[in-house]
């Protein structure tokens, strides 16, 4: 596996070839991890998880030949956010809070 770091747009990124993928992990300029996960053939591929500047977790989801897919999860203030994405467009979004979840269907 090679490792190196990049210096771009005030982020540094590492990136890590892990047989056929890319790894790699963005920073924001504090340091703290801003955006993990792998590329292949150079489209986003496989999971990515997105941070704050604080180290909490903002966003999480996969994507498949540059496209989203499946469950995505948003974690905002008022709660999380859960939407599901078919052929790369919205199909349903779920907002659960401490005490219920609504659906919103597009």
């Amino acid at each position: 596996m090679a490792t190196f770091t990049m210096h771009a747009q005030q982020r540094d990124a590492e990136y890590a070839k892990e047989g056929n993928k890319v790894k790699v992990t963005f920073f924001h300029d504090n340091g703290a991890v801003a955006q993990t996960g792998t590329y292949t053939n150079g489209k986003l591929d496989g999971e990515w998880v997105m941070y704050d500047a604080m180290g909490a977790k903002q966003a999480m989801g996969r994507y498949a030949n540059g496209v989203r897919q499946g469950k995505w999860f948003f974690w905002q203030q008022e709660g999380l956010k859960e939407v599901d994405y078919l052929n790369n467009q919205i199909a349903q979004v779920v907002k659960w809070n401490s005490s219920e979840a609504v659906v919103i269907n597009k």
